[in-house]
This record gives structure tokens, sequence and C-alpha cells, in this order.
């Protein structure tokens, strides 16, 4: 009976083992796996944000650009007005 109950324990064991290693490579290989897939994740992360700022930096050009020639029409408006009204005070005429 102890020597039955022995053997059986010792059987159990090896298995347990035998698990435990399969167990192990197991997750060894989708750690691996894991890695790899983060790895190409934080690539993909890193071309988005490159074409994003260049993407960003583009349309941030193109709105000063445009924002330069608007104000600029502004000041030459408001500078002619303000020398049409010159004249004016003047008593050159328009």
């Amino acid at each position: 009976m102890l020597t039955e109950d022995m053997t059986r324990l010792c059987g159990e064991i090896n298995a347990m083992r035998s698990m435990r290693g399969s167990m192990m490579t197991g997750l060894q290989h989708d750690t691996k796996e894991l890695k790899q897939t983060v790895s190409e994740l934080c690539a993909h992360f890193g071309r988005s944000r490159t074409t994003m700022a260049k993407r960003t930096r583009n349309e941030r050009a193109a709105f000063l650009n445009n924002l330069k020639r608007s104000v600029g029409g502004h000041l030459r408006d408001t500078r002619n007005d303000l020398a049409g009204a010159r004249r004016a005070w003047a008593g050159k005429g328009a």
C-alpha cells in the first residue's frame, strides 16, 4: 500500500515537472511573439507620428503664409484709408 502510494506520488511529481517544463517553453515562445508584436506596434506608432508631424508642419506653414497675406492686406487697406483720411483733412480731395 505504501509502495503503491509512493510510486503514484513519484509519477505525479514527474508528470507535473513535465507539465511545468511545457508551460515554461510555451511562456518563452509567447513572450518572443509578444515582444515582436510590441516592437512592430512601436515602429508603426513612430512612422505615424513622423507622418503626422510632417503634415501638421506643412499645414501650419500654409496657415501662417495665408495669415501673413491676410494681415498684410488688412494693413495695406488700413494704411490707404488713413492716407485718404489725411488727404481729406488736408483738403486735397480723394
